[in-house]
């Protein structure tokens, strides 16, 4: 069986995000200290919500109306973030029917624009969000200075306001310990790496972010080439350090990757750290070409990403139907995750 060495088997997904604040509004942070200016953050969420509406189809969430079973459910798929949440008296979302793209309302800033796309694509995925960029930008007026660039609460993302992230499944280079000696070549690039679920989270599932830090003083069209050269030589690294894992470590790894599968297809309770490493054993079983699927190996890695997304608390709790404790939830991710890889028909 043959390995994968493919960009699709290492690049999971890519996300541009855009970071704005309105030209005559106070910035989020002084909006929540006088409760006179929540009648105009309420007229941003107004203004933007009837704007986006005219383009696409679009879900409101205003945070102060939304349980905390949805607002956990819709952090778990990166639609909105914590900060939002901690605003809730001002915040609200809009997020795609397809869930592609999520604007952020009075977060740190008046507005955080995300696209998404599965695998790397930063192009599309700049192109998308900057049409929503300028159709918001046609309702009211941005904070710009033509020294600093776009104006942003946090001096980070002064300039441009663009944060090009792309995140990769670099099972090899994680675990191998060859991630701490790349990471100062990153560093001296402008890039930073994070863990799956934002800064400060670890690498769970061996997934790591690989994102632009320097923000003021480039451009966008740098921004993006830096991001798209640097992602290309972590993924030629992880393809090659794969293929050395696999013949150094031989029948060793390859025992472990299959009991990874075994314990996915059957066991009976499976905690969510447990789960996270089990789906990367299979999903590195795939790459390295120990488990029989033809021509489906990216695909079916697709299919154990989904299925790391719906398995995570407020994911199951919705697709339950109703709240469950943390050993109900483990049980049920046990259950659903055996049915869904069992129906992969992963085979030696």
């Amino acid at each position: 069986m043959t390995q994968l060495n493919t960009f699709e088997s290492v690049a999971v997904s890519t996300r541009i995000r855009l970071a704005r604040n309105f030209k005559d509004y106070p910035f989020p942070a002084r909006l929540l200290k006088d409760k006179h200016a929540e009648e105009q953050a309420h007229e941003i969420v107004r203004l933007i919500a009837a704007e986006l509406a005219e383009i696409e189809d679009f879900s409101l969430y205003e945070m102060r109306s939304v349980s905390d079973e949805r607002a956990a459910f819709l952090t778990e798929r990166y639609l909105i973030s914590r900060d939002l949440i901690r605003n809730r008296a001002i915040s609200a979302a809009l997020v795609s029917r397809d869930e592609t793209i999520s604007v952020m309302l009075n977060e740190e800033d008046h507005v955080r624009e995300q696209y998404f796309t599965q695998g790397f694509d930063l192009k599309k995925a700049y192109e998308r969000i900057a049409g929503i960029d300028d159709v918001i930008s046609e309702s009211i007026p941005f904070a710009f200075d033509d020294t600093f660039g776009y104006l942003t609460a946090c001096p980070t993302n002064l300039g441009t306001g663009l944060r090009a992230s792309v995140m990769l499944f670099l099972p090899a280079i994680t675990r191998r310990g060859v991630m701490r000696t790349i990471m100062p070549q990153l560093t001296r690039l402008g890039l930073t790496v994070r863990g799956s679920f934002g800064e400060g989270s670890g690498s769970q599932g061996d997934l790591v972010q690989v994102s632009n830090e320097v923000t003021l003083g480039v451009s966008e069209e740098d921004i993006l080439s830096v991001v798209e050269q640097s992602v290309g030589s972590v993924v030629e690294l992880e393809l090659m350090e794969r293929a050395r894992m696999k013949a150094e470590e031989g029948i060793v790894l390859k025992d472990k990757l299959c009991r990874s599968l075994g314990a996915l297809e059957n066991c009976c309770i499976l905690e969510e750290r447990e789960f996270m490493r089990r789906v990367a054993d299979v999903k590195l079983g795939i790459a390295l070409g120990y488990f029989s699927v033809g021509r489906e190996g990216e695909e079916r890695m697709r299919e154990l990403d989904d299925l790391a997304m719906s398995m995570r608390p407020a994911n199951i709790n919705r697709m339950n139907g109703a709240p469950l404790d943390a050993r109900a939830q483990d049980i049920y991710r046990a259950e659903y995750a055996g049915n869904v890889v069992r129906g992969m028909q992963l085979h030696l």
